[in-house]
């Protein structure tokens, strides 16, 4: 089936002989014999403007039909001859969808003509008609299977009337999908771009992202998705008979976006990504969706946990399933279920890996909205998922959709995954050290996985906190509750009480990429008697996977003495000079601070990431935003580093304003306190908000993000 279809499709038929129908005259009283032809159809005009713009989905373009289950749409048929002689003239309709469409399957619906069309059920009735014109209104079943399907009217022979896209209705109070606040469908199906949170759990930053579920292409790439999933090759009749269920979509969504068992969009990688495009890069998932379509379905090089969820929000958006990017901060990766991530540290304080269990600065997923009646009642609402590559599920790279309520419920039998989601949150992290002769010793270190849950507010620029919707109040009867029924043994331990020694780590404001400053360990001592300690003080590069590079920055106290009652800040200064060839783009320094008491031989640990900021990116519209009128920005970055900035690139894109794709414009280099300055023009193709997204890179500076948002007059 094509992607586009003419408004109008021409169509002729030869008038078919039927039998012969009796119509009573009353006047005369008595019978006349009437022979009825089919209906001499010139051609059919399936009002993609109108009917697209009824089924919010006329940002897709007006060129071909793209409606929603469970709700009308209309087609006008121009008759060669003849007219349409109401309680006469009947004929029916077949709509199919899939390689080998089946009523059984549900991807085949023959219905004939009715008074009225029936929003439970595939129906069609006429809505008006005049002369050699005639409207009618058709309608599928709220839980109709989404796709490609052709319209085909039967009256003694057959006649194609068209093709069109079924998607999933979220305004339709009978779809499963169905959400019912106005505002919320417009952020979680209509914006085509919104906000991710990254950064660390005490320092959360955010950038802008071009969903552009409606651009030019973007829908066909996810229809073709559903096409090259594993199931559909293997069994194209049974994968597109559970196309109705948003559950199974939203799953094989999950394992479609990543590229680890099959044809997937994304490979990810969280280390040398120089033979692609670094995950930081990207301001969009228009450019990925494109560039996997267009290359025969080769993954695009590379992603990470935002740009997998990012993507994978683009493609339900896309099919109307509503749906937001939400970010954990100190998110756990439970490997072995025990719902325990063990780290070990030498004497030196430096990370042992002897396990897969980690600890990222955060971890993004995708929530969407269902319901959900495989599950008991009450589970109904947002459902995550995650598309990024981590255990298997079921034998694939995939994981969800596992009800929100149920992980805040700690309902761990419930599909899908619920053990892997409910351990990002909540598992028991346990710090060991080991000594040179390979004894352990458990350090004392206190830390919570699970903190800060955000996502975009709904019409507002802001992070909305939900971490309420995953678990109860630290410390509440509630929570005690939840880790019993989810046997969350480490978490019912009773706390050991604090030792005589407290140790943290402090932090200044203002912690600029390019500057020079200061971070401290504090160390307490509560006992009334001095205390004699070895206090190793460490700084390393880091990425937001847990990943630890090269030092930058160590301080080693072998014999420090803390007088009683006092508390004593050892500064730890990291220079620029140093870092500077150790950061990577994650702009992330891990601390790590071990003080050992000679008396008691006590080990405590402190851990803190600190992030690097980024300077600005100032953007200035000049002129008055238009629809199809062009405008220009101005956009700037000051170099705040005592070094020039080599291989300078701007890359700018947004929804409805750069046509679908990127613009680029380079600098070759930007000395010390100067500014990188470029003006950009682009045509809106579209009036309302938009948001122009922004990314600077070069040698010493990479992947700075900044947007503006544009208000665009008709």
């Amino acid at each position: 089936m094509n992607g586009t279809n003419s408004t109008a499709t021409t169509l002729s038929c030869k008038v078919q002989k039927q039998q012969p129908t009796v119509v009573q005259n009353k006047q005369l009283n008595h019978p006349r014999i009437t022979t009825m032809a089919a209906l001499d159809i010139e051609r059919c005009e399936l009002e993609c403007e109108i009917n697209n713009f009824g089924h919010r989905t006329y940002l897709n373009g007006r060129d071909r039909l793209i409606v929603r289950r469970g709700q009308p749409f209309t087609i006008t048929l121009h008759l060669r001859s003849g007219q349409f002689q109401p309680g006469v003239t009947t004929f029916s309709f077949v709509a199919e969808t899939g390689p080998c469409p089946c009523e059984s399957a549900g991807t085949k619906a023959e219905f004939s003509l009715s008074g009225a069309v029936d929003l439970n059920q595939w129906s069609a009735a006429v809505s008006c008609h005049s002369g050699n014109t005639v409207s009618l209104s058709i309608c599928s079943p709220p839980d109709a299977r989404i796709g490609r399907y052709s319209l085909t009217m039967t009256q003694g022979g057959s006649t194609r009337l068209g093709d069109f896209i079924l998607l999933f209705n979220p305004w339709c109070p009978g779809d499963s999908v169905y959400m019912e606040d106005e505002e919320e469908l417009k952020e979680y199906v209509l914006t085509q771009d919104g906000l991710i949170f990254r950064g660390t759990e005490k320092h959360i930053t955010h950038c802008a992202w071009n969903f552009g579920q409606f651009e030019p292409g973007i829908l066909d790439a996810c229809l073709q998705l559903l096409d090259m999933n594993p199931k559909y090759l293997s069994n194209a009749d049974q994968d597109c008979s559970k196309r109705n269920d948003p559950i199974y979509v939203s799953r094989v969504v999950s394992a479609m976006i990543n590229c680890n068992d099959d044809k997937g969009v994304l490979a990810g990688n969280w280390g040398d990504c120089s033979d692609g495009v670094s995950p930081m890069s990207w301001n969009g998932s228009v450019e990925i969706l494109r560039n996997w379509s267009g290359l025969a379905c080769q993954p695009v090089k590379y992603g990470q946990c935002w740009v997998f969820a990012a993507v994978s929000c683009t493609v339900l958006r896309a099919l109307g399933i509503p749906s937001r990017v939400v970010t954990n901060f100190l998110s756990a990766h439970d490997s072995n279920s025990n719902l325990i991530i063990e780290r070990y540290y030498d004497e030196n304080g430096t990370i042992i890996k002897k396990t897969r269990d980690s600890i990222w600065n955060f971890h993004c997923w995708v929530e969407s909205w269902m319901t959900r009646p495989d599950l008991k009642p009450g589970f109904d609402g947002w459902q995550a998922s995650d598309p990024t590559p981590q255990e298997r599920s079921e034998g694939v790279f995939c994981c969800g959709p596992i009800s929100v309520k149920a992980i805040k419920e700690g309902e761990l039998t419930f599909k899908y995954d619920a053990p892997f989601v409910f351990a990002e949150v909540n598992a028991d992290v346990v710090c060991w050290m080991q000594r040179k002769d390979g004894s352990q010793e458990k350090l004392s270190f206190f830390n919570r996985v699970g903190q800060r849950i955000s996502t975009k507010s709904v019409g507002k620029d802001v992070r909305e906190d939900i971490t309420h919707l995953y678990k109860y109040p630290e410390g509440s009867e509630e929570e005690r509750h939840v880790f019993e029924k989810a046997n969350h043994q480490n978490k019912l331990l009773k706390p050991k009480p604090a030792p005589g020694l407290h140790l943290k780590i402090k932090v200044t404001e203002g912690m600029r990429n390019g500057c020079d400053f200061d971070v401290y360990a504090v160390v307490t001592n509560n006992t009334p008697k001095p205390k004699l300690c070895r206090l190793m003080f460490c700084a390393r590069a880091a990425r937001y996977n847990s990943t630890v590079g090269e030092e930058c920055g160590m301080k080693d106290l072998l014999n420090m003495q803390i007088p009683p009652n006092e508390e004593k800040q050892i500064p730890l200064r990291l220079n620029y000079s140093k870092y500077c060839e150790a950061i990577t783009e994650d702009n992330l320094i891990k601390l790590v601070a071990l003080l050992i008491d000679y008396e008691t031989k006590d080990a405590m640990l402190a851990v803190r990431d600190i992030y690097l900021e980024n300077p600005e990116i100032k953007i200035k519209i000049l002129g008055e935003p238009k629809q199809d009128r062009q405008l220009a920005a101005e956009i700037t970055l000051k170099n705040p580093l005592s070094e020039p900035l080599q291989g300078c690139l701007f890359c700018v894109e947004g929804a409805n304003l750069t046509d679908g794709k990127a613009i680029q414009e380079p600098i070759a280099s930007v000395s010390p306190g100067q500014e990188a300055k470029v003006k950009v023009y682009f045509t809106p193709k579209q009036s309302g908000l938009r948001k122009l997204v922004v990314d600077f890179n070069s040698n010493k500076l990479r992947d700075v993000k900044g947007y503006r948002n544009i208000i665009i007059g008709k």
